[in-house]
């Protein structure tokens, strides 16, 4: 097991191109409550990304603003060596992997290289197992590696 703990927390909202930056969220069965993309597709209704990630882009150079690769979660422990299956447990939500999150052409548009750069560090998709809400600072713990 494995613990860390959350460091931002954002929303797509509908009409908006930038993410809401949130102190705290809502999770039920369906997604992040008053988020664009709720119960839309139950299997990427929560996307999760380390600040690794962002650390990454910054070692070749490339600064963006947290929630650029289009987060509801970010963490400060790795998260991407889960299985589909495993289960990150956050404040009282629990959260089930479903799979990694792919690379979209959005990424292009803050710099070329980020596609190929985070292939396998975008961040990872869950569906909500046990809803609640998740407040930054929240301890976040990886059930099962």
């Amino acid at each position: 097991m494995s613990k860390g703990s959350v460091i931002e927390l954002f929303m797509s909202v509908k009409g908006q191109e930038n993410r809401e930056n949130k102190e705290q969220i809502l999770l039920d069965e369906k997604g992040v409550v008053g988020d664009k993309f709720h119960g839309k597709n139950i299997e990427r209704s929560v996307l999760i990304t380390s600040i690794k990630s962002y650390d990454l882009a910054l070692s070749k150079g490339i600064e963006m603003p947290f929630g650029s690769l289009g987060e509801n979660i970010m963490i400060d422990i790795d998260p991407y060596a889960l299985s589909s299956g495993d289960k990150i447990e956050i404040g009282n939500v629990v959260l089930e992997i479903t799979n990694n999150c792919t690379i979209c052409n959005g990424l292009s548009k803050v710099d070329s290289s980020l596609p190929k750069l985070l292939a396998d560090d975008r961040g990872i998709f869950a569906k909500t197992i046990q809803g609640g809400y998740i407040r930054k600072g929240d301890v976040a713990n990886i059930l099962k590696y």
